[in-house]
């Protein structure tokens, strides 16, 4: 049931760009879908199609481990090249919540 959902919640994603893309159109029906298609790719609908299909593998790989894991394992490669002190002056210009800016400012100190 576990992993039904965290493919439902990564094609779910694409699905809500593609509506708001329809919307943005002004048009109704097939000529909706397929201006927005057509505006999301870079080659055409079969970019749009190609681009919607790549934000759902990433988006489905992305609650597969979990936001704070990758969050963490992204901080630790900027960790390789930037000082801790200007990683933390980032972490809290980032339009996260609170909670979060908080862990991650701790994994930075202890790292």
């Amino acid at each position: 049931m576990d992993e039904m959902v965290k493919k439902l919640a990564g094609f779910g994603i694409p699905a809500i760009i593609l509506l708001v893309a329809m919307s943005a159109t002004g048009l109704a029906g097939a000529a909706a879908f397929t201006a927005a298609l057509a505006a999301l790719g870079p080659f055409g609908m079969l970019g749009g199609a190609g681009l919607l299909l790549l934000i759902g593998l990433s988006a489905d790989k992305i609650t597969e481990f979990g936001y704070e894991k990758i969050t963490t394992m992204v901080i630790k490669e900027q960790l390789k090249t930037n000082p801790k002190e200007d990683m933390i002056e980032k972490v809290k210009k980032y339009p996260i919540t609170k909670g979060m800016k908080l862990k991650v400012i701790d994994f930075i100190q202890k790292a």
